[in-house]
């Protein structure tokens, strides 16, 4: 499923564009401006003409877009068909703006933050920061087409709360391919899955992993694999309901004895549509 977005501009004419594209990232333009709409690696990019020096661009790649450029208003406007929309929550590719991004990235902290015995705070927002820097990272480095990051949000409350999150990405680590066929070359690799303490327990996690299996079909992946400590039964349970498959864990001598956890490795298959 592709996202839909309209925006609506303060200009003197309507456009439309519809195209099986893929969001990359908006910004706003100036008005009573022109615009042209041109083909781009993996896409297509809609650029002001304007010799404005404040004029900006719209950039897409690979999704369903579709653009209004109206009279009737001076404020953008976004509206976003979801991956998935169950038990509640809505999922969803995450907004390129940096009131979004803060919000994914402290979901993400929240989650993994381990807490010491002293100086707790402190190290936690030193925790965040990092979190947010990893975060900013991939969005600006990682083309649209091989990392997502998919966020959650009440499909109840009009305000934007996020309050789960996953990350998408495109690997071909040797350590998984080889509990692949051989004619697959690459795969989808899941993590970064948070949920806000206060929502734990209410299939946030399955309904963003549903999200996933819907990312990996529409960029013609056929394998998604994921992580998981040994020890942590509820999350491999997760996992295991959400059709991954036990494969392989981590060599004692990688783990145990120098202190760290044991890991294992799960792989799902999924059937690509047609």
């Amino acid at each position: 499923m592709a996202h839909l977005f309209s925006i609506n501009l303060n200009a003197s004419h309507k456009l439309v564009i519809c195209s099986n594209l893929r969001y990359y990232g908006i910004k706003t333009t100036p008005k009573n401006a022109c615009y042209r709409v041109r083909r781009t690696w993996r896409g297509s990019m809609l650029q002001c003409c304007s010799t404005s020096s404040s004029s900006e661009q719209l950039y897409f790649a690979d999704q369903k877009v579709k653009l209004e450029i109206e009279n009737d208003s001076e404020n953008m406007k976004q509206k976003i068909d979801f991956l998935v929309c169950e038990y509640g929550w809505r999922i969803r590719r995450l907004i390129m703006n940096a009131e979004e991004i803060k919000m994914a990235a402290d979901v993400q902290a929240e989650a993994f933050h381990v807490p010491v015995a002293l100086f707790n705070d402190l190290f936690f927002q030193f925790f965040k920061a990092e979190v947010l820097s990893g975060l900013l990272y991939k969005l600006k480095n990682s083309p649209p087409n091989r990392y997502a990051c998919l966020v959650a949000e009440n499909d109840q409350e009009s305000s934007k709360q996020l309050v789960g999150v996953i990350d998408v990405t495109v690997m071909r680590d040797q350590d998984v391919l080889q509990h692949l066929p051989d004619e697959a070359q690459e795969y989808l690799y899941i993590s970064g899955i948070g949920v806000s303490n206060a929502f734990r327990r209410m299939k946030i996690a399955t309904a963003l992993l549903k999200a996933c299996d819907k990312i990996s079909n529409l960029w013609g992946y056929e394998f998604l694999a994921l992580r998981a400590y040994e020890e942590d039964i509820g999350a491999r349970t997760l996992y295991t309901n959400a059709g991954y498959q036990l494969v392989s864990k981590d060599p004692p001598w990688t783990s145990n004895w120098i202190g760290r956890k044991c890991r294992v490795l799960m792989i799902k298959r999924i059937s690509l549509l047609p």
